[in-house]
Formats: structure tokens, sequence, C-alpha cells
């Protein structure tokens, strides 16, 4: 690691990289320290420890505690991730979005500017309905969120907060251009990453008030070092499977027959059906605020209730299948695997070899999707277990892990790319 340290600051651009994603990180952090105008935080966080917004505690983890304090990132990147995963999800619905996938980088330019405005769009409806929310909690509960309730503030509210979602959207691309490793990704690792010194110094209040004991604290370290590990194997885990390829003669020149593999993940889908679920569940809370008759579903589903978990339970486990559906195509595989003379050991080249990886991909997407569940709805779990409120729990250290992974490959290829001398070399 300190070679790699070393080898970092030699390289210019890389160093220029780093630092750069580094001010990044430092401008989202200011962020979330601007105060959204027309809105009482003190208020808010009356509503918070009253447990009336519990629904909203993983989009305050996200955000880096800007939602509870609602500052203008209090939307965080989660709408720009929704449109990236819906323009995605379409590519099987729309004709002309799969072309425009297949037209390279051109076509990619296109969908990118159409995720754009659809960011925007989802931002403003969920802000509009968050602030909606939070204005009927000031009725029920009295307490004044909203200083100035009324349509021209519940607007403002709204837009100001859809302007923090679309700059934390530049933020991302910006890092993904000029930084190092996936913007979006790294903005909600940052946001994460950020509420850890809260946690911990939650954990010695609860110790000092007697609340938990220091056995079971020690059982949860130990419990969250399993839980790093698990996600960890999960998250490299893949099902090889062996692809022979026979002698074929390409212009003059006779190839011999070589060995190779195809990697299917156990979780190929990431944490994308996690935050999916999640903006489903803030589904209700949104379309109340457009229609009041659903406002007893809404406050249902923000109750905690042990069936709203089970709910987002199904969700994950639904849409990882609906997920890796989209990405990974047996058929397209298989055709490939055709075209350049390749074939599994046992199975038949064509359709057979699709019905094969199919198959194999169903079952390790099994494990994985349920293994994405879980880590949902693991800290209702650890609430049952120990009694205690635990918001950075599965979704944020599956989350942390993958995408400091990620990053840590990147990191490495860029360091390899940069010591290559290459075959020119004398």
């Amino acid at each position: 690691m300190l070679q790699n340290m070393e080898q970092i600051t030699r390289s210019g651009d890389l160093r220029r990289r780093i630092l750069f994603t580094l001010l990044m990180f430092a401008i989202f952090r200011l962020g979330v320290y601007i105060p959204v105008p027309g809105v009482n935080a003190a208020a808010l966080q009356t509503l918070v420890n009253q447990g009336q917004v519990t629904l909203f505690g993983l989009l305050n983890l996200f955000s880096g505690g800007a939602f509870f304090t609602f500052s203008v990132f209090a939307m965080s990147i989660v709408p720009y991730i929704n449109a990236s995963i819906i323009m995605q999800l379409l590519t099987v619905v729309i004709p002309r979005v799969e072309e425009l996938q297949k037209e390279g980088a051109e076509g990619q330019k296109k969908i990118n500017q159409w995720t754009r405005y659809l960011t925007v769009g989802l931002a403003l409806v969920q802000a509009f309905g968050t602030t909606v929310t939070l204005n009927r909690l000031t009725a029920q509960n009295g307490v004044a969120v909203v200083t100035t309730p009324g349509i021209g503030s519940i607007l403002l509210i709204a837009v100001v907060l859809t302007a923090g979602s679309v700059f934390l959207m530049w933020i991302g691309e910006m890092i993904t251009e000029f930084g190092i490793g996936n913007g979006a990704s790294l903005i909600i690792f940052a946001g994460i990453v950020s509420r850890l010194p809260s946690g911990i110094s939650t954990a010695i209040q609860y110790l000092q008030a007697g609340t938990i004991s220091i056995v079971e604290m020690l059982v949860l370290l130990i419990l969250a070092v399993l839980i790093i590990a698990v996600v960890i194997v999960m998250q490299e885990g893949e099902r090889r499977v062996p692809v022979q390829y026979a002698k074929r003669l390409v212009g003059r020149r006779m190839y011999q027959g070589t060995s190779s593999h195809i990697p299917i993940k156990v979780n190929a889908a990431g944490v994308i059906p996690l935050i999916f679920a999640v903006s489903l569940l803030f589904l209700p809370q949104t379309l109340a605020s457009f229609f009041p008759g659903l406002s007893g579903v809404a406050q249902f589903l923000n109750a905690g209730q042990p069936f709203m978990v089970g709910v987002e339970f199904l969700l994950v486990v639904a849409f990882t299948f609906f997920y890796v559906g989209v990405v990974f195509k047996p058929n397209d595989v298989a055709d490939n695997i055709r075209k350049m003379g390749g074939f599994i050991p046992g199975i038949r080249p064509g359709r057979p070899t699709a019905q094969y990886l199919e198959r194999v991909s169903n079952r390790i997407t099994l494990l994985g999707a349920v293994f994405l569940g879980l880590i949902a709805i693991l800290p209702f779990l650890i609430n049952i277990a120990t009694g205690l409120q635990v918001y950075f729990g599965g979704t944020a250290l599956l989350i942390v892990v993958g995408v400091a992974l990620d990053t840590m490959k990147q990191i490495q290829a860029q360091l390899i790319m940069r010591n290559y001398s290459g075959f020119l070399k004398s």
C-alpha cells in the first residue's frame, strides 16, 4: 500500500485527479450546511426526535445529514441515480433508446442529455412532495417546519432543493470526467462516511447512558466486521462459466484453440435495487402530496411498520431480478460465443447455450437478490435484537465497501497503465 501511495504522489495526472475529487467532496460538504430559505431546521429536528419522519432516515444518510437539517443538498443525488436507472430500463421498452445505446459515443451523449432532463423532473416532483409532506406533518403536530405555509413558499423550497440536486449531478459528472471513480456513487459514499463520527458519538452516548452495554456494543462491532466480510465476498463473488474456442482460420493465419470463461457476478446489480426500492417507498409520500386521499397509506409506511419492511425486501428481490435481466442477455452472449467459434463444454451452441446461461444466471441472481434484501432490512433486524435505531446498516456498508473497491480498482488500473513501459521501449 505504501508503494502504491508513493506511485500516486509521483504520477502528476493521477495526483491531480485525486485532488480534484477531494475538492468536489469539500464543495459537497460545504453545501450540506447551507439552509433552504423558509424552513425551520430546529422544528424539523423536533419531528425527527418524535419519530415522525423515520422513512426519510436512509435519504438523510445518503445526503450526509443534509435532509434532517434541510439544506440545499437535502435530496442528495438520488434523483439523478433514479433517472439513470429509468433510462436503462427504457432500453427494453422503447426501441429508439436501445438504438441510441448501440450508436456508441454519440448515442450515449444523447441518452445522458435525456437523463439530465429527467433528473430535473424527478427532483422537482420529489422536492415538492417532500415539502408538502413536511407541511402536513406541521399541521398535525403543531411544529412549524415551513415558516410561511403557502403554495408560493412550497414552490420556492422545491425549486431550491431541485437546484441542489442538479448541482450535485454536475459535481458527480465532473468527478467522473476529471476525477477518479464514479462521481454519483462517490457523492453518496462521501455522505455516508461523513455520518460515521456522528454514529460513533451516538454509540458513546448510549454507553454512558446505559442504554447499551459494552458486551452488546462488542457484539455489534463484531457483527459489523462480519457484514463487511460478507459484503466483500458477495461483491467479488462470481460464477465462471468455461468456454472453449476451437481452432479457426483468420485470413492466412491459423489461431490455436483457447479456453476462457464468462464471469457471472453474484451481485451484478450492485446497490441499484436498494436505491430504487427506497425511492419507490417514497412514492406514496409524493402521491399523497397531490392526492390527499392517499395520506393514510403514506402515514402507515412512514410509521416503520413490519409490513413496510416486508415490502422493501420484496421490492429489492424483484428489482434485482429485473435489473439483471436487463443488463445480462443470455441470447446475445450465446450468439457472440457461436460467432467466435466457441462453445460451453457439454452444451450445444445456440439456443441450448442461452438456456444454460439463463438458468445459471437465475440461480446466482437468487442468491444475490436474497442477500440484498437482507441487507436492506438489516437495521430493522438490529432494532428487534437490540432496540436501537440504526440507520448506518447493511445498505450503507454495501455502498461504502462497493464504491471503495471499485475506486481502488480504478486507481490500480491507472497505476498499471502509467507504469507500463510498452513494447517499443528499446
